[in-house]
């Protein structure tokens, strides 16, 4: 028998949302979301990130054009902009140092940092969820992400990884269908054939979905949506960025 317990059925209820409703996001909620961020998983408890609330409407209407014109930047009540940041290690850290070597700009502390404020945000999207709100995540704002990272104030060692819109559901889509299992889950080794295979079933799958969800103007199956996605080049600004922001750098 399959389980299931409250924690799996809010799980596998979610999706992107994006239109809200008026109704503000209280403070407490708020800090609610953003503490449970803060028990997630970190690496050695470095804790390689923050989070920048942007209530200002002027700053949200910036943000809402540079990450493409996502108009509910602006609906949404609160807009949380979750940064890898490297900054502060470095700086709490500078005192104990006694002027010796530091290695905060390392390949590896930027995908700690990386993994970090993805892990935290997870958390806060599902305890927001289980507050009845609602959310999307943002990825446009690093279309932009040097003008983000300006009008932001970010310092040197923080970038923007991604936007999160949070409020309540004004209209939820339907659920978009994943992978099987077997695609994704391996057992003792990766398993090329399988995962071919199955993903021959999701393309079936996603034609049925993409059909549905557009009235039969689209039925394009999820292996050629990819083929275009990964043909196009896309933010190829974010290395030379990210080594000029001091990551990267070894």
């Amino acid at each position: 028998m399959k389980p299931n317990n409250e924690t799996l059925e809010l799980l596998n209820r979610h999706g992107s949302v994006r239109q809200y409703k008026d109704t503000p996001v209280s403070e407490e909620q708020l800090a609610a979301i953003i503490g449970a961020a803060q028990m997630a998983s970190t690496s050695s408890n470095v804790q390689a990130y923050s989070v920048i609330s942007v209530t200002d409407p002027g700053l949200r209407s910036q943000l809402a054009a540079l990450a493409g014109n996502q108009a509910y930047i602006e609906q949404a009540p609160v807009f949380l902009v979750w940064c890898a940041d490297l900054y502060r290690l470095r700086e709490a850290s500078t005192p104990h140092l006694a002027g010796g070597n530091s290695y905060e700009d390392t390949t590896e502390n930027l995908i700690v940092a990386t993994v970090d404020v993805a892990l935290a945000a997870q958390n806060a999207a599902v305890a927001a969820e289980s507050l009845g709100l609602g959310i999307v995540y943002i990825g446009g704002i690093r279309s932009k992400i040097a003008e983000v990272s300006e009008l932001l104030g970010l310092p040197e060692l923080v970038y923007p990884v991604f936007g999160m819109c949070v409020g309540y559901p004004a209209a939820r889509a339907g659920l978009r269908p994943r992978l099987p299992l077997q695609a994704v889950l391996h057992h003792n080794g990766y398993d090329t054939a399988t995962t071919l295979e199955q993903v021959k079933a999701y393309d079936e799958e996603s034609r049925v979905y993409m059909r549905e969800r557009t009235g039969g103007a689209n039925d394009t199956p999820w292996s050629a949506m990819m083929a275009k996605r990964i043909s196009e080049p896309a933010r190829m600004q974010m290395k030379d960025f990210l080594q000029a922001k001091g990551f990267l750098r070894r």
